[in-house]
């Protein structure tokens, strides 16, 4: 029964290393421990404020990077317009070029075609008046003895003709 009915001295021991334990708890242990949960509330508000700095920091660069990427998809666009400008720009000045230069081959051919036809006439000329000079000077012989007459004569008959035609 004397752990339940304590003696005075025992409880009086008791009360006063109760006070010296906690004089000595209140002059360095709870400003210590009052330090350190200040530090530990301080450690956590800092780690707090990072994370949320981090996140706008992240926000912040996934909105530049969108910026950036629709700034590089203009850009793409743009390039394939000015792209398709040059070929259609290219194209139409081949296409110019080879008319062009078909108008002057056609040209060509017509002046190469007309001088031939000419000379072929020319020739023909030349020929037929040495067949017809042939054939009268055969026939008239004996009525026109001058070279010169018989050229005429021919000459005057193929001026008939060409006015005939």
């Amino acid at each position: 029964m004397e752990l339940f009915k304590p003696d005075f001295g025992l409880v009086f021991w008791m009360f006063v290393s109760f006070v010296v334990l906690f004089v000595i708890l209140w002059k360095w242990g709870w400003p210590a421990i009052l330090k350190g949960v200040s530090s530990r509330a301080d450690l956590i508000d800092k780690g707090v404020e990072y994370a949320q700095s981090a996140k706008q920091q992240l926000d912040n660069a996934r909105d530049e990077a969108a910026k950036i990427l629709e700034e590089a998809r203009r850009q793409q666009a743009d390039s394939l317009r000015e792209a398709d400008k040059m070929k259609t720009q290219i194209i139409e000045e081949a296409r110019d070029a080879a008319q062009q230069e078909a108008r002057k081959v056609m040209d060509a051919a017509k002046v190469s075609i007309e001088q031939e036809r000419k000379q072929a006439e020319l020739q023909f000329r030349n020929e037929v008046s040495t067949f017809a000079l042939e054939i009268a000077g055969k026939v008239v012989r004996g009525q026109m003895t001058d070279q010169k007459a018989q050229a005429k004569l021919v000459d005057s008959l193929l001026d008939e003709m060409e006015k005939q035609n």
